[in-house]
C-alpha cells in the first residue's frame, strides 16, 4: 500500500501534466482516494498539501462538504425540529437521517460547490480542494453530484476521498458502500 504523502506526490504530477483524453471525460476531476482509517491522518495533512500547493504557485479554493452541509442544515426552515427530535430519542436516527437526506437533495450543495467553482475559474492558478466528503454519510455520494455539476470544472479540482479503489474507475465510498463506476476523474492512492 502507498503512502499518503507518495499518494499527494503522484496527484500534484498528474495534474502538472493535465488530463489526457479519453472516452470519459477531459475535465480536470482528480481524486485521492485513501483507506477509510487514514481519515484523520489525511486531515492533519490538508494543512501541508495546502500549504505545498500554494509554494508551487496554485491558488487553493478550500471546499469543505462538512462545513458546507451544516450550513444548509442551520438554514434550513426543519432545524430546530431536529434538534429537538434528537434530544427527544437520540438514539432513533432513521426518521431525522430521511429527513437531513431530504434537505440534501434539494441541490443547494451541489450548487454552492458550483459557485465555487465558478468563483475559481476567474482566478489564475486556481485549485479547487474538496474535503470531508465523508459528511455525506448517509445522505448521498459525491459522484451524484460530481455527474450533475458535468462541463463546470475549468480548474484543477481534487476530492479526498475515503474509500476503497476496486479497479480504474470503480471506488467503493467508505469501504462498505456498493462499488461504483460512474466517475469521470483521474484516481491517484487507495
Amino acid at each position: 500500500m502507498s503512502s499518503l504523502k507518495a499518494d499527494f506526490n503522484e496527484l500534484i504530477e498528474r495534474i502538472r501534466r493535465g488530463r489526457e483524453l479519453s472516452h470519459a471525460s477531459f475535465e480536470p476531476i482528480f481524486y485521492l482516494v485513501f483507506h477509510p482509517s487514514k481519515m484523520l491522518e489525511v486531515k492533519r495533512e490538508t494543512t501541508a498539501w495546502i500549504a505545498k500547493l500554494s509554494n508551487e504557485g496554485w491558488d487553493v479554493h478550500l471546499f469543505s462538504i462538512s462545513d458546507t452541509i451544516a450550513e444548509i442544515f442551520k438554514k434550513d426552515k426543519l432545524y430546530k425540529f431536529w434538534i429537538k427530535g434528537d434530544q427527544k430519542a437520540p438514539q432513533d436516527w432513521n426518521k431525522t437521517n430521511k429527513s437531513l437526506a431530504n434537505a440534501l437533495g434539494k441541490g443547494e450543495l451541489q450548487l454552492k460547490l458550483e459557485e465555487k467553482l465558478e468563483s475559481a475559474s476567474h482566478k489564475k492558478n486556481a485549485i479547487v480542494l474538496v474535503t470531508d466528503l465523508e459528511a455525506l454519510h448517509p445522505y448521498m455520494r459525491i459522484g451524484s453530484i460530481e455527474g450533475q455539476l458535468q462541463g463546470k470544472f475549468e480548474v484543477p479540482t481534487v476530492f479526498l476521498y475515503p474509500g476503497i479503489r476496486t479497479g480504474k474507475t470503480q471506488l467503493k465510498f467508505l469501504g462498505f458502500y456498493p462499488e461504483d463506476g460512474n466517475y469521470r476523474s483521474v484516481h491517484v492512492g487507495g
